[in-house]
């Protein structure tokens, strides 16, 4: 069967993108390819300190809806997806970029992770997707994807990766169950493990610029992966090229996940 696709190939979508902190964050690179590719823009900032870093980037990208979101606050979620309902009527892609744990129990051993710390990031990294998922699969009504930020320490031993490794394994296994869950409603999600990447969240991890070098000289490839490499893959996952494509951890790291 044909599938005939419009060009620009994302025009008139719908796009929530979540866990934009600056112009390097990935979830930037996201928004961008999406624009890019014809997609419409919603935009959340953390608070009023990370608005005046945000609000630039929404204004280039000509979204029309920014809203503040702590996903710990209940009250901004709902506002966040009313006023998506209320001004577009649906929605077709979200983008889940959220992660944080507190410095003390990144920066240590997992044996060293606090009960409270390790709840913490499990909450705000991990369970955060399940509740926008609750939130935009009404909204999904003629199907969607949605995309989440993992890590190949969710999967192998990272040293100082700690305890987002538990974390981010959590993350992925959750994608897996909701792919599962709202198949039914035509709706795809998916996990992204990007290789390393300079942003402000990665910079919390301890020596992550050897991270970084040993990444760069053990890619097949050769070279570091950048937010466009990212944005580029999670736009093609939103599109009707990959419709039967559901649950995957996609790894856009230059083929280092490969290596032993």
């Amino acid at each position: 069967m044909t599938v005939e696709i419009p060009r620009p190939i994302l025009k008139d979508k719908k796009a929530l993108v979540t866990g934009i902190a600056n112009e390097h964050s990935i979830a930037y690179g996201c928004a961008k390819a999406f624009r890019e590719l014809g997609a419409d823009l919603a935009i959340t900032y953390v608070n009023e300190k990370a608005k005046t870093y945000v609000e630039p980037l929404a204004r280039e990208l000509e979204a029309p809806i920014l809203m503040p979101l702590d996903v710990s606050q209940p009250s901004d979620l709902d506002a966040l997806f009313a006023r998506i309902r209320e001004e577009w009527g649906r929605l077709d892609i979200l983008v889940h970029s959220i992660a944080w744990a507190p410095k003390e129990d990144l920066q240590g051993g997992l044996l060293d992770s606090s009960a409270e710390g390790f709840a913490k990031a499990m909450d705000i990294s991990c369970h955060s997707l399940v509740r926008m998922a609750r939130l935009a699969a009404p909204l999904m009504t003629d199907g969607g994807t949605i995309l989440t930020m993992s890590y190949h320490g969710a999967t192998k031993v990272v040293p100082n990766y700690n305890l987002m490794g538990p974390v981010k394994a959590a993350l992925e296994a959750c994608a897996r169950y909701l792919a599962y869950e709202l198949g039914s409603k035509g709706i795809r999600v998916h996990a992204i493990s990007p290789g390393p990447l300079k942003t402000r969240a990665a910079s919390g991890l301890k020596d992550f610029d050897l991270l970084l070098n040993e990444a760069a000289q053990r890619a097949p490839l050769g070279e570091l992966v950048d937010i466009m490499d990212v944005g580029f893959t999670c736009a093609f996952l939103a599109t009707p090229y990959a419709r039967r494509l559901s649950g995957e951890t996609l790894y856009v790291d230059g083929g280092v996940h490969i290596m032993a």
